[in-house]
């Protein structure tokens, strides 16, 4: 509950749009990124970053809270941050993906979009959620798992000039917009 309850103030401060950006502890995957980092991902996700301490999976793009289940996707590919430790998450699922432990409540959210089991081993996803095990060819795409109600399958979010925000993905779909 606590880790929803992070998850949705990190939403609701995302979505508020009106905080400029202020000297503050920005920690991912273990290191603090500089004022222009914070500064240059607030002016291109139109949103303030609060302060707090987050992993990053250049790989796909996930990021969450540390200690937490994934939060949300944004571009694979930055360099933020060290690099993404296995118990990122605090996992207990023996699930790694791209060399993160998941959390069996993000195993259980794939099992129930996938409708199939997810074994306990390595696997690497891309971005698009094609994914496999790890050094092997792609053999899933968690993508086609989501339900057509959830809004798609990799997370994404938009956010338009007023502050409204939406995010898209397999963990469901979520609408935010400032008070």
């Amino acid at each position: 509950m606590k880790t929803v309850l992070a998850r949705l103030a990190f939403i609701a401060a995302l979505a508020s749009g009106w905080v400029h950006a202020q000297p503050r502890d920005v920690v991912v995957n273990g290191q603090a990124l500089t004022s222009d980092v914070i500064q240059g991902l607030e002016k291109a996700y139109r949103a303030p970053i609060p302060p707090g301490r987050y992993w990053y999976d250049d790989a796909s793009g996930a990021w969450g809270l540390e200690g937490g289940a994934i939060a949300g996707q944004m571009m694979p590919g930055l360099k933020l941050g060290g690099r993404l430790r296995p118990d990122a998450s605090r996992g207990d699922s023996g699930v790694f993906v791209n060399g993160r432990q998941l959390t069996s409540y993000e195993v259980e959210g794939l099992q129930r979009a996938c409708r199939t089991s997810v074994q306990p081993g390595r696997y690497w996803v891309n971005a698009q959620g094609v994914g496999g095990f790890d050094g092997k060819p792609p053999t899933f795409n968690l993508a086609a798992c989501a339900p057509p109600s959830s809004g798609g399958s990799s997370t994404r979010t938009y956010c338009d000039d007023a502050g409204n925000c939406s995010s898209h993905g397999l963990w469901g779909w979520i609408s935010t917009s400032p008070r």
